[in-house]
């Protein structure tokens, strides 16, 4: 057993040394702080260490689970990612149909249009919005008051910020999955649309019967990838965007800034630990449920 390994080793060496510093990456960032997750059951103190604090069971859970604001953070939570899944799916996919349409000159100037926002990031994005935003000098107070309107306190009313979130977010990350949809389309057979064309199917007929359906396998998994992390929410776009404002925490307060605040007053890391580890567990079932869902509707669309 032990023999046949090295040779298979020793014939595939050049590939294990390539993907060493990704092995080591996920290693150190990613299965190491694992040890870490023990603070979510004890009461930590620094002079004592990780092992040494007092063992306190699901107290730190206690902190956020009887929260007042526990309803609220994850109300929004809940409701901000699932319109985000729903909306990027939808434009993304409707984007990456467009892309396959026009034309090969123009197509990388369309991509790096797209993809751009992507790279920048949540601090450079607020400035962004802060230049839109502010009262005195914003752009959007400045046409208001260009139309005989009154300007707009926007970082104090609660009510105009889940279209800013929302609109915002898209912005910045609707461009990656185009991209990853029109990828999906340009590895679809071209074969199927030739026959199609001389059926005389049209381009909607085309893209209802072929693109759609064959895309379906990398929809699905996304999706589920996507719902894995439902509970966790992108902690630049709820911080940096509405600039921490304690008048929009009704509409923009997520778990991630409600603990982050919390561990910056309280200074408490078990408590903060717990609530990551909540998320990661509610994740993992998610993803678990959502891929036996799909296991159920079409086994060729699971994950496994």
């Amino acid at each position: 057993m032990l023999q046949r390994e090295w040779k298979h080793f020793k014939r595939n060496r050049e590939l294990f040394v390539m993907s060493l510093p990704a092995i080591l990456y996920k290693l150190i960032f990613n299965y190491l702080p694992l040890i870490g997750l023990v603070l979510a059951f004890k009461q930590y103190r620094f002079d004592l260490g990780i092992w040494g604090s007092k063992w306190i069971g699901l107290k730190n859970f206690e902190f956020f689970f009887k929260s007042d604001k526990a309803f609220t953070v994850t109300r929004n939570t809940i409701l901000y990612n699932l319109t985000f899944i729903i909306l990027t799916l939808v434009l993304a996919l409707t984007l990456a149909i467009l892309l396959n349409e026009i034309s090969r000159r123009w197509i990388k100037v369309h991509q790096t249009i797209l993809f751009l926002p992507y790279f920048l990031s949540w601090v450079v994005v607020g400035y962004v919005v802060f230049g839109f935003m502010d009262h005195k000098n914003g752009f959007m107070n400045v046409m208001l008051q260009a139309f005989g309107e009154q300007p707009i306190r926007w970082y104090e009313q609660a009510q105009f910020w889940p279209f800013i979130i929302v609109l915002t977010q898209l912005w910045k990350g609707v461009g990656f999955s185009t991209l990853i949809y029109y990828a999906g389309i340009l590895s679809i057979d071209s074969s199927y649309y030739e026959a199609a064309k001389i059926d005389g199917a049209s381009k909607w007929q085309m893209i209802r019967k072929i693109t759609i359906p064959l895309l379906t396998p990398l929809i699905v998994i996304l999706l589920i990838v996507a719902i894995g992390g439902i509970f966790r929410a992108d902690f630049g776009l709820f911080y940096f965007i509405p600039n921490d404002t304690s008048f929009l925490y009704n509409a923009t307060d997520v778990i991630d800034t409600y603990v982050y605040r919390s561990l910056r007053i309280v200074g408490d890391f078990g408590m903060s630990t717990a609530i990551g580890l909540y998320q990661s567990v509610v994740g993992f079932i998610l993803v678990l449920l959502s891929n036996w869902v799909v296991k159920k509707i079409n086994e060729d669309n699971s994950l496994w």
